[in-house]
């Protein structure tokens, strides 16, 4: 069923593919349309895929109480007991590799590779969010002019190039349109994501690590991707030149190449 319980809540999930499992974590506002069918569909025939939309967003039951990082983490980890899913193979954006790397340190049995895509670790070494952008999205929050936070959110979150085709506005909007995003679940992300702070333990992570980040991202700068490579010495660091936030997108091709051979080598390296 596509519906199932976690801890009190409802989480809604797909799975599609076959070969070894992957479990795809989203960010922040994201629900499992924004994988894309680009890059779902170049890696579903090498893995059985699972995404899922996280707690009180998407087609997930809805919510609004408080949560940690810690928290979703521990929603991917049930999710897999869930499916009688011992150990996958684990993908995490923005928000979701966050919740990626708790997952890797609570339930590091859970995890067979890592893939950090557009995250960072917190903490007072991490590279801010453009303050122009908080600024901006905030005040259109604020002001309740909704359709306005899709058409700058989606420009600050792309690079120019991807924004300025509009087949690719349409499908974010499309995408809007299916499933909006309330502003209580935005706030509780947002209040778990400010206190997300792994920078004293990734060290502790012994899961083969692959870090991947565009250059022009202005969400969470490539400041934080090189920051996360300086605390996880033994992860390789791919950077996408000229891509914004939202690399899979702007790069599937590339982005789905990139996991399955991190996926390959992780298995090369276990036997």
């Amino acid at each position: 069923m596509p519906l199932v319980e976690i801890a009190g809540h409802e989480l809604y999930h797909e799975r599609r593919g076959s070969g070894e499992p992957l479990l795809l974590i989203q960010g922040m506002s994201g629900n499992h349309l924004h994988w894309g069918e680009p890059f779902r569909s170049l890696i579903e025939p090498q893995f059985d895929t699972i995404i899922f939309d996280n707690r009180g967003i998407g087609r997930s039951a809805p919510m609004t109480g408080p949560f940690t990082i810690a928290d979703l983490a521990d929603d991917a980890a049930a999710l897999l007991d869930v499916l009688g899913i011992e150990e996958a193979h684990v993908m995490g954006i923005s928000m979701g590799g966050m919740a990626a790397q708790e997952l890797a340190l609570r339930h590091p049995e859970r995890v067979r590779t890592l893939v950090l895509g557009c995250t960072t670790a917190g903490g007072a070494n991490a590279t801010p969010t453009d303050p122009e952008v908080v600024g901006r999205l905030a005040e259109l929050f604020m002001s309740g002019r909704i359709g306005e936070v899709f058409a700058e959110g989606f420009r600050f979150n792309v690079s120019s190039e991807f924004a300025a085709d509009q087949g690719n506005v349409d499908t974010f909007r499309q995408i809007a349109a299916e499933l909006p995003m309330e502003l209580p679940i935005m706030l509780a992300q947002f209040q778990a994501v400010t206190g997300h702070d792994t920078s004293s333990r990734l060290g502790d992570i012994a899961t083969p690590t692959l870090i991947l980040h565009g250059s022009d991202d202005r969400i969470l700068p490539v400041g934080n991707a090189h920051h996360l490579a300086a605390l996880m010495p033994d992860a390789r660091l791919e950077i996408f030149d000229g891509v914004g936030h939202l690399f899979w997108w702007e790069r599937p091709e590339r982005s789905a190449e990139l996991v399955r051979e991190h996926a390959a080598a992780g298995a090369a390296a276990a036997q």
